[in-house]
């Protein structure tokens, strides 16, 4: 076996991502060389892992694809999520230093990257522990006013091109944050937020936000200020307790709201959460029918939300190419990286770049369009 090499297999979101290229950031510069395939046993012993916020030994806290890249603005989470061990397993919430957030950024702009997606367990809590109020909102402004000028930049006179907020927590999107999205170029129009479900009762024994009202009237509020704002959501079907009525409830919730985008996941029972006194008594069977269920509606929502767009214009950053098929493949302001929709893009545009593109077709989840000269 070859002797100091590494290979890391990253399970999960783009956080855990984050994390697998900022352990493998260390194990480099410790004299670690990267192994494209898993060693034939496995090894345990790592260097030192940093300490978020404090000694992070310099490592960039980003995982950068092509032009975009996930920036960890805090880690931990402090919210009660009964289904959830992520607090079990990396402690409370604690937001990374702000300078470092803003030197970081520039970095990536300076290294040709056109898209930072801010990710956290909760971005809504950023700088709560640093004393700032409207602490996202704050990050916000100071990542567009600060950050240097990228090369391909049009619209927004510098600055990174793009800007996107993920894992949002309900009852913490604030007007000053609502002012920024709607004001700032650089800020997609684009939330995402995880509301988990839309009946009171389900959401108490979730521990999460059971105000629901709240969700309506903000969302209204966003999207009257923020023209074509694009919103994802998450839900979980056949959590302990859930009835017909309660999915029911969360079925006609979604139709109703007519979101971007959404993602489903059937209850999956977590040891050693608060929730694991609950069971898991929802059988399989009507799980899996009930999130059949909420997809196939979605689907015709995404559809009709996509038939919409058809005529318009969107700018579209390319990521990719069908030789064969003569299209680039990219994505426009509403289609975060790996878990949304794509735009199809007659022709090959340069990979890299945003181009302004006119959508004449709509798929359930992706678009086609023709490139356009400004």
């Amino acid at each position: 076996m070859t002797k100091n090499t590494f290979h890391l297999t990253s399970r999960g979101c783009a956080k855990n991502t984050v994390d697998s290229d900022s352990m493998a950031q260390l194990l480099e510069r410790d004299g670690y060389q990267v192994r494209k395939s898993p060693h034939p046993k496995p090894i345990y012993h790592l260097p030192d892992a940093p300490t978020v916020g404090a000694d992070e030994r310099d490592t960039i806290r980003a995982s950068v694809a092509g032009a975009s890249a996930y920036l960890k603005i805090a880690d931990g989470c402090r919210r009660p999520c009964a289904f959830c061990a992520i607090p079990l397993i990396k402690g409370t919430m604690v937001s990374r230093p702000l300078e470092t957030l803003l030197a970081e950024a520039r970095t990536l702009t300076e290294a040709g990257v056109h898209e930072l997606v801010l990710i956290a367990q909760d971005t809504t809590d950023y700088g709560h522990d640093l004393g700032l109020k409207d602490g996202l909102a704050v990050l916000l402004e100071r990542l567009t006013d600060e950050t240097l000028p990228s090369p391909i930049s049009k619209k927004t006179g510098g600055g990174l091109d793009w800007i996107r907020i993920m894992y949002a927590y309900p009852g913490y999107i604030t007007d000053r944050l609502i002012e920024v999205m709607a004001t700032r170029p650089q800020v997609l129009p684009y939330l995402d937020i995880p509301l988990q479900h839309a009946h009171p009762a389900t959401l108490r024994r979730m521990s999460r936000p059971a105000n629901v009202d709240w969700v309506y009237k903000t969302i209204a509020k966003m999207r009257a200020a923020i023209p074509g704002l694009a919103i994802r959501t998450t839900f979980i079907v056949g959590y302990p307790g859930e009835t017909e009525e309660e999915f029911q409830v969360l079925y006609d919730f979604v139709e109703e709201m007519r979101f971007d985008r959404v993602g489903a996941f059937q209850f999956s029972f977590e040891a050693g959460t608060s929730s694991a006194p609950l069971g898991d008594p929802v059988p399989a069977a009507v799980k899996e029918q009930r999130y059949q269920r909420l997809m196939e509606l979605q689907q015709g929502i995404s559809l009709q939300v996509n038939q919409s767009y058809v005529g318009q214009m969107l700018d579209v950053l390319i990521e990719g190419r069908d030789k064969d098929k003569g299209i680039s493949i990219g994505r426009s302001y509403r289609d975060a990286p790996e878990i949304d929709g794509l735009v199809l893009v007659e022709g090959n545009a340069k990979i890299g770049s945003i181009v302004p593109v006119k959508v004449t077709g709509a798929m359930a989840y992706d678009l086609a369009g023709t490139p356009t000269l400004l």
